[in-house]
């Protein structure tokens, strides 16, 4: 599919019933990474997941990476698809560009997840290991030894392996451009404008972010927002905990 600046973005597109939903992967992933959540609710619901434009088979493009660009290409697909009613599902990354695009209070917006999202504030990486992640990009050690940094519950073989596959083919241009810029983007300022009930899931162990950074950042900018921690569980919830997560979705249905 064809969105901003030509852009070619790549779906996952199953399951059936009266509500859609819109699945925004984390930075390093792909639409494969929401497999097992969608497995839960794709039975009741459409499931939508893009590899996000220079993820997965999503090729890179000639422009941006910014929030706007990757909110853009959100509201292409949306367009594209005839979407008129769904609900929005990001993850990381994947949560700060549902935050950049809930802020234009789209019509068809009915609700919002936030899973271990990345907040509307700059993310506080240090810049050691935001260099690590610059100057490693496309080397498997360095991979390998983030998925182990980030989760907490131990993934299986074949969930480690997809992990390392998804890191190792994202464009450099986007891998860049996140670690760079769009990680230090600031979208506070715009974020009480979001008008949708929202849900943020956060990692009690969260060696990323901290359920205390995610409630202050996040849910209190937020009017109406509610928080649920899920105990003993790491960043990658969507590997982690996927029934518990299609759990809490499925509860905002």
């Amino acid at each position: 599919m064809s969105v901003e600046d030509e852009a070619t973005i790549n779906l996952l597109d199953c399951g059936a019933g009266e509500s859609t939903l819109i699945f925004l992967h984390y930075f390093g992933g792909s639409s494969r990474t929401w497999l097992e959540v969608i497995e839960h609710l794709k039975d009741n619901s459409r499931c939508i997941a893009p590899d996000l434009r220079g993820f997965g088979e999503s090729q890179p493009t000639a422009g941006q990476y910014a929030m706007a660009d990757y909110a853009d290409d959100l509201e292409g697909m949306i367009q594209a698809l005839g979407l008129t009613r769904y609900i929005l599902i990001g993850h990381s990354m994947g949560g700060k560009i549902a935050l950049a695009f809930a802020v234009r209070q789209p019509t068809g917006l009915q609700s919002l997840v936030l899973i271990a999202p990345s907040p509307p504030t700059p993310e506080p990486m240090s810049e050691t290991e935001r260099s690590r992640l610059l100057s490693t990009h496309g080397e498997r050690t360095s991979a390998e030894e983030t998925a182990h940094k980030i989760a907490v519950r131990p993934l299986s073989s074949s969930q480690f392996n997809q992990v390392i596959d998804d890191n190792l083919r994202s464009s450099e241009a986007a891998w860049r451009a996140w670690l760079k810029h769009g990680s230090r983007e600031d979208l506070s300022s715009s974020v009480a404008k979001i008008n949708v009930p929202t849900l943020v899931i956060i990692g009690g162990a969260d060696p990323v972010l901290s359920p205390h950074l995610i409630e202050q950042q996040v849910v209190n900018q937020i009017v109406g927002a509610h928080l649920e921690i899920v105990s003993g569980a790491g960043h990658l919830l969507p590997f982690e905990a996927p029934k518990t997560i299609a759990e809490h979705v499925r509860l905002v249905l």
